[in-house]
């Protein structure tokens, strides 16, 4: 059987190939205008919920997922927005079918659905995590979190993670970012969770810079507070 390339003329073929790739590029761009609209949409309604005016750059998604691959999954993703650290996350390895993906924000929620049909998406709020375990065959090895963790209380900020560290594996490990200098999640909740983070980069080509950590178990038990002010 020929080829497709070879039933048409040069000049034909390449006129094709031409239409082909700005119809891909028109498309490409539809969808990024279409994400960057959801985005400013929901900030405009929810700024303290969404926390920054942007969505995150390449660069970030690069840094956030850099260690993050096939072998970790499932993988968790907290505050996924557009998903566009969940497309990262696939793009690294990860089956769509290992991805529990869990958006507060309705309109984002339904979005991700249409977006990766494959994945289980939880229009949940991640604070509920130890009331509503995550439902995967086997334990996460990772989880992503793209939520604005310094806009919160220490209270949400120390139900989600022991919600995640709850639904993590031994190993497994939080990633997450800030846009100040130190890690989102303070100190003093870490010790007391038996929790230590690590500065894996610096991510100045994000609009904002912005800084990459990852936080893993210290070799303690985690510790189930039930009096953390605010």
């Amino acid at each position: 059987m020929r080829s497709f390339s070879k039933t048409l003329s040069p000049a034909s073929f390449l006129l094709w190939a031409k239409t082909a790739s700005l119809g891909l590029y028109d498309l490409a761009r539809h969808n990024a205008v279409h994400e960057g609209l959801l985005f400013l949409k929901t900030w405009r309604e929810h700024p303290a919920k969404v926390g920054a005016i942007l969505p995150s750059g390449p660069a970030l998604c690069d840094a956030i997922t850099r260690e993050v691959d096939a072998a970790r999954g499932p993988i968790l993703e907290l505050g996924c927005g557009t998903g566009v650290f969940t497309q990262k996350i696939i793009e690294r390895g990860v089956a769509p079918r290992d991805l529990v993906l869990v958006e507060l924000d309705p309109c984002f929620a339904s979005h991700l659905r249409a977006k990766f049909p494959h994945s289980q998406v939880l229009c949940a709020d991640a604070c509920r995590l130890g009331q509503e375990p995550v439902v995967t065959n086997m334990s996460p090895g990772a989880a992503i979190c793209g939520l604005p963790l310094r806009n919160m209380s220490l209270r949400q900020q120390c139900r989600i993670v022991l919600g995640v560290f709850g639904a993590l594996r031994e190993n497994g490990a939080l990633y997450l970012f800030s846009y100040g200098w130190r890690c989102p999640v303070p100190l003093r909740l870490l010790d007391r969770l038996g929790l230590r983070a690590q500065k894996l980069d610096t991510v100045l080509l994000n609009v904002p810079p912005a800084r990459v950590w990852k936080i893993v178990r210290s070799g303690n038990r985690l510790q189930n507070l039930t009096r953390i002010r605010r």
